[in-house]
């Protein structure tokens, strides 16, 4: 079956934000830290529980709209293969993953790209307040890398979501299996608990996507 992944993302109703508001934020890294611990309180009882990976199955064709991304924010795209590939989890970094996923998907507003930019398919990183699926997770996925995360443990992915729409999430890859930021929930869960069908994501090892099942045709991916 091949999807339609013009059309990305489906909107969440989200309240609008200015851009000095947003880019306060993001200069600020307000929202970075992680609250404060509860004392002798914080245990890895707080963390996700043990779950499995997704498995690679083989190159993918990337989204254009992300190859174009990547010629305006190379840094974005790239891949260190000297950072870890996963991220060990703490109460202060899961704290801090779920932090970021609760208050980008409240700052941002959610429009298409054919709305906010009158294209059919644009990946931005929402730094005007305003974006689609793609956007907020890209967003995200900076803010981590400025709070010490590794780049190279979150990956873009492209899934079908539950109306068999083209979705965009941020796959964080850790000890304790691969976790999922999604704009449409502020619950960061493991892969196979979203309920979606995983496409493919970025590669860990090269600039360019990695199929995580048999069908890797989707060349585009969210309308918001």
């Amino acid at each position: 079956m091949r999807i339609a992944f013009s059309k990305l993302c489906v909107v969440r109703p989200s309240r609008a934000v200015t851009t000095r508001l947003l880019a306060g934020l993001a200069l600020a890294g307000t929202f970075l830290a992680a609250p404060a611990p509860r004392a002798e309180a914080q245990t890895t009882a707080a963390l996700p529980a043990m779950s499995l990976s997704a498995v690679t199955t083989g190159p993918a064709r990337p989204i254009a709209a992300w190859a174009e991304f990547c010629e305006r924010y190379p840094a974005e795209c790239a891949v260190d293969r000297t950072e870890p590939a996963s991220i060990t989890l703490t109460p202060a970094l899961w704290q801090t993953i779920n932090a970021v996923n609760r208050r980008i998907n409240r700052a941002v507003e959610a429009v298409t790209d054919q709305d906010h930019w009158r294209a059919a398919d644009r990946w931005d990183l929402a730094e005007d307040g305003r974006g689609d699926c793609e956007d907020f997770q890209l967003l995200k996925r900076r803010l981590l890398v400025e709070a010490g995360l590794p780049r190279r443990a979150m990956r873009m992915t492209v899934v079908i979501d539950e109306k068999g729409e083209g979705h965009a999430v941020l796959t964080i890859l850790t000890n304790r299996g691969d976790l999922v930021l999604d704009n449409k929930t502020n619950a960061v869960l493991p892969w196979r608990q979203t309920g979606y069908t995983f496409v493919k994501r970025e590669s860990q090892e090269a600039v360019g996507w990695m199929a995580l099942g048999r069908d890797a045709s989707p060349l585009t991916a969210a309308n918001r």
